[in-house]
């Protein structure tokens, strides 16, 4: 408990300091600064990654689609040989 109020104070604390204490390279105005370059490509692999998985998640499902498809096209040609050979 008191480990948690000491968190609390400290937050407290640091909101209530006068210096730019939290202000990243964006923020801060030097958007050339290599941290703001860094954050910049780690956003962009983000998207990279989220992108990718949203694709991989829909070829999923056209594959399952088509699979799906290609089944029902055998069962319909299955059941046309079947039914002319009686």
């Amino acid at each position: 408990m008191k480990v948690i109020r000491n968190m609390a104070l400290a937050a407290v604390l640091a909101g209530f300091s006068p210096s730019p204490l939290f202000a990243c390279a964006a923020c801060f105005g030097k958007s050339s600064d290599p941290l703001a370059q860094g954050m910049n490509w780690g956003i962009f692999t983000l998207l990279a990654i989220v992108a990718m998985m949203l694709t991989s998640i829909a070829t999923f499902f056209f594959v399952l689609i088509r699979r799906a498809a290609a089944a029902e096209e055998q069962k319909t040609a299955e059941e046309n040989l079947s039914g002319a050979k009686i």
